[in-house]
């Protein structure tokens, strides 16, 4: 069960997703992301109107939070999103590192109104020769020269 406070910030991931899609900005998608009770980011699904499918709601929201921060980790916030996030927000929200998710509804409520990512989840598992998108592996010596560099170099910075 969550605090009132807690539920003040889904609120807000839900209101976020109505404006976004009766703004016609995209899908019906919203997020927060908070750290010590307070919103350092905040993003609704803008994909259709920015003509960019990377600007789901939780990757806009996990930008603004860093860029406020200064940070590319995002270690001691929550993030509220009013669905569960799809693989690519999963993908991101597990490189920034939150304390915790909080979701409205759920992948199969999303799927029923025709956002399905069971595709994508098939796809993460399929063989490389039995995706749909076809994956060339062309191995390059440069390109090893390149991750050996970096795997020997003294003032990388880890994440």
């Amino acid at each position: 069960m969550l605090t009132s406070t807690e539920t003040k910030f889904l609120q807000r991931a839900i209101t976020l997703s109505k404006q976004g899609m009766e703004s016609g900005q995209g899908g019906p998608f919203g997020c927060v992301v908070v750290k010590n009770n307070e919103i350092v980011g905040e993003g609704n699904n803008k994909v259709t109107s920015s003509n960019d499918p990377t600007a789901h709601a939780e990757v806009v929201a996990i930008r603004e939070a860093c860029k406020k921060l200064n940070t590319y980790q995002l270690e001691g916030c929550d993030i509220y999103t009013s669905c569960e996030p799809c693989p690519m927000c999963l993908g991101a929200i597990y490189w920034a590192r939150p304390g915790r998710v909080i979701y409205a509804n759920t992948r199969e409520e999303a799927a029923a109104i025709e956002f399905d990512d069971e595709f994508i989840y098939g796809e993460i598992n399929a063989e490389m020769c039995d995706r749909k998108i076809p994956f060339i592996h062309v191995p390059d010596p440069a390109a090893k020269e390149i991750f050996t560099a970096w795997k020997n170099w003294a003032d990388k910075k880890k994440y």
